[in-house]
């Protein structure tokens, strides 16, 4: 059998949930607790489905009795400890025996109360309050906790990708030349710490400020991501890294790579771009957009003194091939001499 009896829902109530196989037991403690206009008031004679009506009513604190058939008080006390959803609501052992050893074994359960029935009305209302009050401020520190969780994790993500985004470059979406410097020096420190070798190719778009000059700064932008979606062409590995260097120059940065290796990709590079066919009736090597490369290999017997010094290798190889007369590849013969990395 079971009855609902609810005062006033105008404010938020204290639950309580009565499971007492004696009406009248029930009764009584519902009349102690109908003066008061914030306590909702709920029972079972049930004990058998006492859990199931605590989780639909989702009782502030149960009133148990301890003496009861089918189950007894006592293993109810672990059924509601044991399920996640009413294993923190406050129980309060209600019995007619009051012996240390019956109290000591309610408190061994999870009992969080003991009185002796029936009480007087003011002490079971003062203990009723008592206990929702802590079990609604826990609900509370839960509920700011989890909110507090959440938001740390929300901003660890709006971090993590602003993180990303302040890498990467607005306009074509790769890396851009902070995140290069970084990676750069990092690959660098390893090659020469494992004594591995890396190789740094330098790229430029020929005659890329007289195609701007002629075709606009819109389409400009359109031949820049096309010759980066070209360049991605060539790179399979994760390791890799191509990035905008400045202007129309990008780099790639191939750790664990040999200057054969670098040189290969480089030549592939220039097929993609060039099978783009973008017209560019400016240019004074090709009547298409194309590319000019240089490369630098940091090796382990011929091993550069600096990050930079690897970097400058590159760069001068880009400017001979350039001298030369564009679209070519040039392969840096510089090295600074053994490294030692501090």
């Amino acid at each position: 059998m079971e009855q609902r009896f609810i005062t006033d829902l105008s404010i938020k109530p204290i639950v309580v949930f009565v499971v007492d196989d004696q009406m009248m037991v029930i009764e009584a403690v519902r009349r102690m607790l109908s003066s008061e206009s914030d306590i909702e008031f709920h029972y079972s004679t049930d004990p058998t489905k006492a859990v199931e009506m605590a989780i639909h009513v989702k009782p502030t604190v149960i009133l148990l009795d301890l003496v009861m058939p089918d189950i007894d008080g006592m293993t109810l006390v672990r059924f509601f400890h044991q399920n996640k959803k009413t294993q923190d609501i406050p129980i309060i052992v209600l019995s007619s025996i009051e012996t240390p050893i019956d109290k000591g074994a309610a408190f061994s359960a999870g009992a969080s109360d003991y009185i002796v029935k029936l009480p007087d009305k003011i002490e079971l209302i003062a203990r009723v309050r008592a206990h929702s009050r802590s079990y609604l401020n826990k609900l509370e520190r839960d509920a700011a906790f989890s909110e507090l969780h959440k938001l740390k994790a929300e901003l660890e993500e709006s971090n993590n990708a602003l993180q990303l985004l302040s890498c990467l470059d607005g306009l074509t979406g790769i890396a851009n030349r902070r995140r290069f410097d970084e990676f750069m020096l990092n690959e660098w420190k390893r090659a020469v710490r494992e004594n591995s070798t890396i190789t740094l190719i330098m790229i430029d778009i020929d005659y890329f400020k007289a195609y701007n000059d002629n075709y606009g700064h819109q389409k400009g932008d359109e031949t820049l991501k096309a010759v980066v979606s070209a360049l991605k062409e060539g790179i399979n590995r994760p390791a890799d890294l191509l990035a905008r260097y400045g202007g129309e120059e990008f780099v790639i940065v191939l750790p664990d790579t040999t200057m054969d290796g670098g040189l290969q990709l480089a030549k592939a590079s220039m097929r993609h771009v060039e099978l783009l066919a973008l017209p560019h009736a400016h240019s004074e090597v090709s009547s298409h957009v194309t590319i000019s490369v240089g490369i630098a290999c940091c090796e382990p017997e011929l091993r550069h003194n600096t990050v930079e010094s690897l970097i400058e290798a590159a760069d001068q190889a880009l400017y001979e091939a350039k001298a030369k007369g564009r679209n070519q590849t040039v392969v840096s013969t510089v090295c600074k001499g053994r490294c030692q990395l501090k």
